[in-house]
C-alpha cells in the first residue's frame, strides 16, 4: 500500500512535492491541512478524481487509482504532500463488487454473492442481518476497499421498481431497522457503509431527471423515516444522495434535505456524496452540503474552481465540506495503514450466505403438509428454465457480484442426494443447450437492459405423463430478474407469461391425476401476481434471490433441514391495478401522458398521490383484499401468542408477549407489533408497524417471552398545517400478531397528554 501512495505522489507533478514542514493529515488539525490546500486542490478534492496537472499526469493518476482495487466504483483524490491518502468506494448491496481478475496477477478475487436485501428483510432478524453485514465488511476490508456503497434502502413504493431487490421493504420501520443492523455489521470491520439513495429513488425510468412530487407528510413518515432510523441507530460513515429531483430540486442540491434534516435534525456527522454523475449544478451541490461529487467530471471541477475564484462559492463552504471528507479519510483502513490480505474466508462467507438465505425464504402455501419432503420423496421432476442455468442469485447493475459460482436448483437437489426425473431433465438440457449459446451471462446489462430473456419451454403431454409416473413430486421454478436503469413491466413480468401459466396448469393437472404433489418456487426479484394461479399447486415457496448458495439453501428448506421462518416485507396484491401507486408509476399499465409543458407524467415527473398510504397502510385502511399480506409467512410448525403485557419505561412502551411452539418441529416465529391510533384531526392508517422481534429457535412445546419496545415519539404523525410532529392523547390499541392480517393478541394503553415538535425543514 505504501508503494502505491508513493507512486501516486510522483504522478501529481503539478503539485509541490512532500515537505516535512507542511501539515500532515492526522498529525495536524484538519483546518491546518485545509489551509495548506490550493484552490485547485480544494476543487479537485470535492470532485472525485479528475484533472490535477497535465492530462498525461491525470491519466497516470487515474490508472494508478484504478489499480488499487480494480473494478471499484470510485475513489477520493489523494494529496500525498499533505498526507491525504486515496479512498476506495465499492458497490454493492448484495456483495462487494470488484473485478475478479487483476492485471499481472494469476489469482482470482471473487466475492461472495449474499442474499439480496429483500430476502434479508424477509428474515425480520436484525441480529442475523448484522452478522451478514460483518461478512460484507470483512470482504471490503480484505480486498482493499474503504467504503461500501450499501445498503440501499428506498421504499418499495411500487412492485415494478427495477431495484426493489436492493431495497428492504414497503415499511420504513422494517427498512430502517434492517439497514441499521447491516451498517453496524459492515462498520464493525473498520470500513464504512453508505446509506443510499437519499431520497425517493423509487423508480429507475428517467431516474436522473424525474421529479418526485411528494407531500411533506409522506416524505417525513414514509420516505425519510427509514433513513432517520438508520442514521440515528447505526451512525453510518456516509450517505449518498439520489439521482432524482424531489419537489423540483435535485436531492444533491437541496440544503434543506441535507443540512436541515439530515445533519441538524438527525445529527448526522458523516460525509454526503452524490450518486455517480448525479445532479446538474456542482456549485449548488457544494452549497447544499453534498460534500463529494462522484466520480469526477471536468465541467464540475471547472465550475467549482471558477465559483471559488469569483466568490460565488464561499471558501468557507467548501472548507466545511472538505473537513467532513477528511474526517472520513482518517477513519479508513488505507489511511491507518491496515494490512490487507486479499484473501477473505470465502468458504466461511458462503456458509453464511447459505444459512442466512434459508431464514428469509417465505412459505406462502403448504396444503396437506406437502413440505417438507418426507423420506419417500427421492426423485424430482424439475420444471422451469430458472431451475437450471438461469437460476438467479441476484440482480443486475451495481447490485451484481463477480462470484466464483452459483448453485442452481438442479445442483442443490443433486448435492442433497436427490435424483432428477430423466425425461424432463433431458428435455430442458436440450432446450437450453440449443438456446444458451446465443446469449451471454444473465447478470450482464447493455444500456440498462438484460441481454436476453429466454422463454419458458412447455413440456408436451407425453413427457408430462411419463414424468408423473417416474417422479415422486414436481417442482416448477418461476424466475424473474431486474436491476439498475430499468423498471419491470406488468405484462410477462408482474403477470406470468402464457408459457408459465401453461406449465403450472398442465403440470398440476397431470401430477394430481397421478396422486403426486406440485411445488412452485418463486426465484424472483420482486412481487409478482399470484392470486389467479395459487390454487393450482400444493405448495409455494418464495426464494427471492438467495445468493450464490441459493440452490443449496432452497433444498435445505424443501427437505426440512431448515424450517422456513421468513415473513413478507411487502404486500402481494391481487391485481396490479390494486397497487395504490399503479396510476402514478411509469409502467405499461399507466400510459405516459403528454401535458402542455411537454413533460411526461410518470417519466419527467411522478406524483406520489397515494401519500402515506403505501403498501399495507393502503390495503388495511380501505379494506382491499390482497393475495398475501405484509408480514405473512408459514412454518413447518405452529405458534401461539399469549399473555400480552404492557408497561411504560420512561418514554418507551414495552410489550411483553409469550410465543409458544405448539407444533412438532423446531422453528422461529416473528412477533409483529402494530398500533392503531385514536381518531385525530388528520387521517391515519388503520394500523402501523411499530416494533418486531424474532424468537430464538423454539423446540416443540417451548415458549419464549419477547420484548417489543418502541418510543412514544414513534407514535407521531406529521401535521403539514403545523409543520410539526404531533402525538394525540387518547387510547392506543396495541396489536401483536403473525402478519398484518393475523392479529393474535391486543391491549390498550392511554396517553394522558398530547405532544408536538415543530421542525424547520420543508422540502420544496
Amino acid at each position: 500500500m505504501k508503494k502505491v501512495i508513493i507512486l501516486l505522489g510522483t504522478v501529481i507533478g503539478f503539485y509541490p512535492q512532500s515537505n516535512a514542514q507542511l501539515p500532515q493529515l492526522g498529525k495536524a488539525s484538519n483546518s491546518e491541512v485545509i489551509a495548506a490546500m490550493t484552490l485547485e486542490e480544494k476543487a479537485q478534492f470535492v470532485s472525485g478524481v479528475v484533472m490535477g496537472g497535465t492530462d498525461s499526469a491525470n491519466e497516470q493518476l487515474i490508472k494508478q487509482l484504478k489499480s488499487i482495487v480494480p473494478g471499484a466504483g470510485g475513489n477520493c483524490f489523494p494529496i500525498p504532500r499533505l498526507g491525504i491518502t486515496p479512498m476506495v468506494f465499492t458497490d454493492g448491496p448484495a456483495g462487494v463488487h470488484i473485478n475478479s481478475k487483476r492485471p499481472n496477477t494469476e489469482g482470482t478475487f471473487f466475492c461472495t454473492a449474499f442474499p439480496t436485501s429483500t430476502l434479508l428483510a424477509s428474515t425480520w432478524n436484525q441480529e442475523l442481518v448484522q452478522y451478514v453485514g460483518t461478512a460484507f465488511g470483512n470482504e471490503e476490508l480484505e480486498y482493499g476497499g474503504d467504503v461500501l456503497l450499501a445498503p440501499a434502502m428506498n421504499i418499495h413504493r411500487n412492485p415494478l421498481c427495477g431495484r426493489n431487490f436492493e431495497y428492504y421493504s414497503e415499511d420504513p420501520l422494517l427498512a430502517g431497522k434492517m439497514a441499521a443492523a447491516f451498517v453496524k455489521g459492515v462498520q464493525s470491520q473498520g470500513v464504512g457503509a453508505t446509506l443510499k439513495h437519499f431520497a425517493c429513488n423509487n423508480q429507475e425510468i428517467n431516474r436522473r431527471k424525474d421529479n418526485a412530487i411528494v407531500s411533506q407528510r409522506a416524505l417525513r413518515e414514509i420516505y425519510l423515516k427509514g433513513f432517520e432510523i438508520a442514521v440515528k441507530e447505526s451512525n453510518p460513515w456516509t450517505v449518498m444522495t439520489s439521482y432524482n429531483k424531489l419537489n423540483g430540486l435535485y436531492t444533491s442540491e437541496n440544503p434543506v434535505l441535507i443540512q436541515t434534516i439530515l445533519r441538524k435534525e438527525w445529527g448526522f456527522k458523516g460525509m454526503v456524496m452524490s450518486d455517480w454523475n448525479g445532479g446538474s449544478n456542482a456549485v449548488a451541490q457544494m452549497l447544499a452540503g453534498n460534500d463529494m461529487i462522484q466520480p469526477g467530471e471536468r465541467k464540475r471541477y471547472d465550475s467549482i474552481l471558477s465559483a471559488l475564484k469569483s466568490g460565488a462559492l464561499p471558501v468557507s463552504v467548501i472548507d466545511s465540506n472538505i473537513n467532513r471528507i477528511l474526517d472520513l479519510v482518517k477513519k479508513t483502513p488505507r489511511f491507518k495503514g491496515v494490512a490487507r490480505s486479499n484473501k477473505p474466508d470465502l468458504k466461511a462467507h458462503a456458509a453464511i450466505a447459505r444459512k442466512s438465505a434459508t431464514e428469509g425464504l417465505v412459505l406462502l402455501k403448504n396444503d396437506k403438509k406437502t413440505l417438507p419432503f418426507d423420506n419417500k420423496i427421492k426423485n424430482i421432476a424439475l420444471f422451469g428454465v430458472s431451475s437450471y442455468d438461469l437460476f438467479s442469485a441476484g440482480g443486475t447493475g451495481s447490485g451484481n457480484v463477480n462470484k466464483a459460482y452459483v448453485v442452481n436448483l438442479q445442483q442443490g437437489f443433486t448435492n442433497a442426494g436427490y435424483s432428477l426425473e430423466s425425461t424432463i431433465k433431458l428435455d430442458y438440457s436440450k432446450y437450453m443447450g440449443d438456446s444458451m449459446p446465443k446469449v451471454k451471462s444473465y447478470n450482464d446489462t447493455v444500456h440498462g437492459k438484460p441481454l436476453y430473456h429466454l422463454a419458458e419451454w412447455v413440456p408436451n403431454e407425453n413427457d408430462l405423463k411419463a414424468a408423473s409416473k417416474n417422479a415422486d413430486v414436481a417442482l416448477i421454478t418461476i424466475g424473474r430478474n431486474a436491476g439498475e436503469n430499468y423498471d419491470r413491466k406488468v405484462k410477462n413480468d408482474f403477470l406470468l407469461t402464457d408459457e408459465e401459466r401453461s406449465i403450472i396448469t398442465n403440470v398440476s393437472n397431470t401430477f394430481h391425476q397421478a396422486g403426486k404433489k406440485v411445488v412452485v418456487l418463486l426465484n424472483i426479484t420482486g412481487v409478482i401476481e399470484t392470486a389467479s394461479w395459487k390454487d393450482l399447486p400444493d405448495a409455494i415457496l418464495t426464494a427471492w434471490q438467495p445468493g450464490q448458495e441459493g440452490g443449496n439453501s432452497v433444498v435445505d428448506v424443501l427437505k426440512g433441514a431448515e424450517n422456513p421462518s421468513g415473513k413478507l416485507p411487502m404486500t402481494f396484491p391481487v391485481k396490479y391495478e390494486d397497487v395504490p401507486s399503479a396510476k402514478n408509476f411509469p409502467s405499461d399499465y399507466a400510459t405516459e401522458i403528454n401535458v402542455s409543458n411537454d413533460k411526461k407524467r410518470n417519466v419527467d415527473y411522478t406524483n406520489y398521490k397515494e401519500g402515506i398510504y403505501v403498501g399495507y397502510r393502503h390495503y388495511s385502511t380501505v379494506g382491499k383484499a390482497v393475495s398475501y399480506p405484509f408480514g405473512f409467512g408459514l412454518s413447518y410448525t405452529n405458534f401461539s401468542c399469549s399473555n400480552l403485557q404492557l408497561k411504560q419505561q420512561g418514554d418507551d412502551i414495552v410489550a411483553d408477549i409469550t410465543i409458544t411452539n405448539t407444533g412438532k418441529k423446531a422453528g422461529k416465529e416473528v412477533a409483529e407489533l402494530y398500533v392503531t391510533a385514536p381518531k385525530s384531526k388528520i387521517d391515519k392508517p388503520a394500523l402501523e408497524l411499530k416494533a418486531f422481534a424474532k424468537t430464538k429457535l423454539l423446540q416443540a412445546g417451548e415458549s419464549q417471552t419477547v420484548e417489543l419496545i418502541f418510543n412514544k415519539s414513534n407514535l407521531a404523525s406529521f401535521d403539514e398545517s403545523l409543520n410539526s410532529w404531533i402525538i394525540d392523547k387518547g387510547n392506543y390499541t396495541i396489536l401483536v400478531g403473525a402478519s398484518v392480517e393475523d392479529i393474535r393478541d391486543k391491549a390498550v394503553f392511554k396517553l394522558e397528554e398530547g405532544w408536538e415538535e415543530k421542525v424547520e425543514g420543508i422540502v420544496k
